[in-house]
């Protein structure tokens, strides 16, 4: 099976990062934390990578559960460390929080977890 999702993936790292840099003085005018929005970035990057890799041994099991409770506990377990890094963000800037740097963070989940859903769908329709 051809997989090219690491590519993809480090297309879609690099694309939302040169937008974070070309738009960078405009997002700090607004009030935006860049630096965490890079660092939010690369983590959604790389818990898109181990959750896509526990995916696809699930799909690679010969029990179908194994596929679906491998998709819920990685689908969560990201949704677990989006909110956590969320909350150290929150905590750390406390006194200076900016409400569109969160919507920011949570934009970048959106995209890793539509990404990832689509190439997993992309996966199990090739093994079929």
């Amino acid at each position: 099976m051809s997989d090219r999702f690491f590519i993809r993936l480090f297309a879609v790292f690099g694309i939302l990062n040169g937008l974070l840099i070309i738009f960078k003085p405009r997002l700090l005018d607004i009030g935006t934390h860049v630096n965490v929005l890079m660092a939010g970035n690369l983590i959604m990057a790389i818990i898109s990578l181990v959750s896509y890799l526990i995916s696809r041994q699930g799909l690679a099991s010969s029990n179908h559960n194994a596929f679906i409770r491998a998709v819920y506990g990685a689908t969560l377990a990201k949704l677990f460390l989006c909110v956590i890094g969320v909350a150290v963000y929150v905590l750390m800037y406390r006194p200076n929080v900016s409400k569109l740097t969160v919507f920011a963070l949570l934009f970048l989940y959106l995209v890793y977890t539509v990404f990832e859903t689509l190439s997993l769908f992309r996966l199990t329709r090739l093994k079929k």
